[in-house]
């Protein structure tokens, strides 16, 4: 059995949210780096960053049959325990779309239904709409038939060949300044996802990530690029996992200042 750390600060112990029950601090250490791999291929790495106090992003890989469904979000870092409105709305969500799958609705439908079971989980959290956890959402299906995306905020879905020239799948949910305009939580407005679908000529995978990662490397093209030059590396391990690792490493070396997670599900003729 793994013993519960103490607090850093107090010596309390520590909360399964990462955050000390006698004091409140969060703690370093808790979900600093994680790493996910499933049947198939895909994979996902997530980093809390150089600047960040603990990683509030969270990720979920998942299937049935020949779906695979991942599911990214992002903790809004001015609401409070941020880190567990992610973590309740990427559980929450990755269930829903597997459920509704298994239960033979079409991957739109699934997508918008999981959403908005995932925006009512995290408002469940709150306390008041005053102290509402709240986080970003992106999820993604691939399939035999093509590849799906539903967001709500600002963290994004990509599709990136192994081939020719990425694409974009989402648009951030962000109004004047880029100030966040849509994310899940009991102070946001209902959850209302949009989805955007794609059948792929060939292979490659689609990328799920948060703002870590594209603040400083928007462009698919170039997401690419540093992909490809993972998944063949040895230093990074190869394979999606070293792609994420990758792309992971490309946010820290450019100085890592928010928490930064990059899932791949490999999707297309020969996908893997």
């Amino acid at each position: 059995m793994t013993p519960i750390p103490d607090c850093v600060v107090c010596g309390g112990t520590v909360a399964p949210d990462g955050r000390c029950w006698e004091c409140g601090a969060a703690q370093p250490a808790f979900r600093a780096h994680v790493e996910l791999t499933a049947d198939g291929g895909a994979a996902g790495v997530s980093d809390r960053g150089r600047r960040r106090d603990i990683n509030a992003d969270a990720m979920v890989l998942s299937g049935t049959g020949s779906w695979t469904v991942g599911v990214v979000c992002d903790g809004v870092s001015m609401s409070p325990r941020s880190e567990r409105a992610a973590r309740v709305a990427a559980e929450t969500g990755a269930n829903a779309v597997v459920a509704g799958l298994m239960a033979g609705a079409l991957p739109e439908d699934a997508l918008a239904d999981a959403a908005v079971r995932a925006g009512r989980a995290v408002a469940a959290l709150a306390a008041s709409v005053d102290a509402a956890p709240a986080c970003t959402y992106v999820a993604g299906i691939a399939g035999p038939e093509g590849v799906w995306s539903a967001w709500i905020g600002d963290s994004r879905a990509y599709w990136l060949p192994d081939r020719g020239p990425g694409k974009r799948m989402s648009e951030d949910d962000t109004g004047e300044h880029g100030a966040l305009a849509a994310w899940l939580g009991a102070d946001a407005g209902p959850p209302v996802a949009r989805i955007r679908s794609y059948r792929p000529g060939g292979a490659g995978c689609l990328l799920l990530c948060t703002d870590g990662l594209t603040r400083g490397l928007p462009d698919p093209d170039g997401l690419r690029a540093v992909l490809t030059r993972g998944r063949s590396g040895a230093v990074a391990g190869g394979g999606l996992l070293g792609g994420a690792r990758a792309l992971v490493d490309h946010a820290l070396d450019a100085g890592g200042h928010d928490n930064i997670t990059a899932l791949l599900i490999p999707a297309g003729a020969a996908g893997g």
